[in-house]
């Protein structure tokens, strides 16, 4: 019978969280490429599962990438696995004992878990289950409490919650290496956050599109739609240097009403800087100006380590950019007088996109990731929709479902090459690059859902009544 791990070579095991499922399989491979190693799942890989089975690494790659992941909850070396307790012993049985002994030995102290996907087990249960696997051997002294070796009897049930089997569809034995960071997501929370706006990205997402984007220490980031921050607090939490531009003066400046009751606002850019201070990164904010992706102020900046950004999508914010519709406009120097308040003009969805790339393939340094949300229309979307640019290559397209009509995608794209002339007569002739004037709609086409759902929720209403 098959089996996901079937070879006598090290195996880790990893538990994944179940929300966010699109975005766990590109954040382990970015996490990995951090380290400089592929992605080498064992045979039968099935990337909904919560549990996943790799090869090729060391213990170190594994700490590496919790130490990092908001995806995964944990870690193994994996000992034994098999679809019945038959199949568990024979494979724990068949583990290299030199491999073992180490972890078993008098002198140790231990304790056994029993974690279990989509099951509740009563305590009795559990203490059933690790009492059935005497035959390991176990020589040290169990200490629940302060034990220096942690082992886990994992049992998947399956994603279904309405169809529970009695026994699992598979279990697997190993010795705990670390956790992941899913604590980050609390501790984040915008719920705690000193200073949050109408579209504050929420602290789990910031987290993954750090990751995606492979964010590490004296990275420097650059979000051109920066907001209160949000995405810069997360690339701060792992080092990186970080700086942004926004059109939005009020937000910048804080100025105007806030986004929360009681939420005071401060000087210029303190909204950020005190959020950074917050959580001890505010050494590593560079610089927030008064801007947008149509008029990049960093023309002549050093190239920038990864661009991460969440573009407006002329729902809860409007698309516009600095500038006006006459003809000779001088462009904005960003040194506005307190009272300033920029020109502007409507900025198409398109042209957002078209703006972002074409910045992204000047301004990132070769390898350098630029992240981004694309909103879609559910009953439009196609792969062809997604912007491209002559020197970015797509690495991954993640979807989040935002209603049964619309979601956006999280498209995490990596410069393969600088930028050369014939690239940019290719981006303006070629029908491939050119961008997709449907995303210009979007905002029509969400209201016509909300109105649609809210026309079906009212009929519900009167017809019960």
């Amino acid at each position: 019978m098959a089996t996901p791990c079937s070879s006598s070579r090290l195996r880790y095991l990893i538990h994944l969280a179940h929300d966010n499922v699109d975005f766990r399989l590109p954040e382990i491979k970015a996490l990995l490429a951090l380290r400089g190693k592929p992605f080498h799942p064992c045979e039968n890989f099935n990337e909904q599962s919560p549990f996943w089975c790799l090869e090729g690494l060391s213990e170190d790659d594994v700490r590496s990438v919790m130490a990092r992941s908001v995806c995964a909850k944990s870690a193994f070396e994996l000992w034994g696995h098999g679809q019945t307790d038959g199949n568990l012993r024979s494979s724990l049985l068949n583990y290299p004992p030199q491999s073992m002994s180490p972890f078993l030995h008098k002198d140790s102290t231990y304790r056994i878990n029993v974690y279990t996907f989509n099951k509740t087990l009563q305590f009795q249960d559990r203490i059933k289950k690790i009492d059935a696997l005497d035959y390991l051997p176990f020589e040290g002294t169990v200490s629940l409490k302060t034990p220096q070796h942690i082992f886990c009897l994992l049992e998947d049930y399956g994603t279904d919650p309405n169809n529970i089997p009695e026994h699992p569809n598979y279990i697997y034995f190993g010795r705990w290496i670390a956790d992941g960071q899913r604590e980050l997501i609390r501790t984040h929370s915008v719920k705690n956050r000193h200073f949050i706006g109408n579209t504050s990205m929420e602290a789990g997402l910031s987290l993954i599109m750090t990751n995606h984007a492979k964010v590490k220490e004296n990275d420097l980031i650059f979000d051109p739609f920066v907001g209160t921050g949000s995405l810069l607090v997360a690339c701060s939490h792992f080092g990186a240097y970080v700086c942004g531009t926004d059109i939005d003066y009020n937000t910048i400046h804080g100025k105007g009403r806030s986004s929360r009751k009681n939420q005071k606002w401060r000087g210029p850019d303190e909204n950020i800087r005190a959020n950074l201070r917050q959580y001890g990164t505010e050494k590593m904010f560079v610089d927030v100006m008064v801007s947008d992706a149509s008029k990049p102020v960093w023309r002549n900046a050093a190239l920038f380590d990864a661009i991460i950004t969440d573009p407006p999508y002329g729902i809860r914010e409007s698309t516009r950019k600095t500038g006006s519709y006459k003809e000779n406009t001088k462009l904005p120097d960003c040194t506005y007088v307190e009272s300033h308040v920029p020109v502007s003009q409507a900025y198409h969805l398109s042209d957002i996109f078209t703006d972002l790339l074409n910045f992204s393939a000047h301004h990132l340094v070769l390898g350098g990731r630029l992240v981004y949300w694309l909103p879609i229309y559910r009953p439009e979307y196609c792969d062809e929709m997604v912007p491209v640019h002559p020197c970015l290559q797509i690495i991954s397209n993640c979807e989040q479902t935002l209603s049964s009509q619309t979601s956006r995608r999280l498209i995490t794209m990596e410069k393969v090459k600088e930028p050369e002339e014939s690239d940019i007569i290719a981006h303006l002739s070629d029908p491939h690059f050119s961008a997709y004037q449907g995303h210009n709609a979007f905002r029509e086409k969400y209201f016509s859902g909300l109105n649609k759902r809210c026309g079906k929720e009212d009929t519900k209403y009167f017809n019960k009544n």
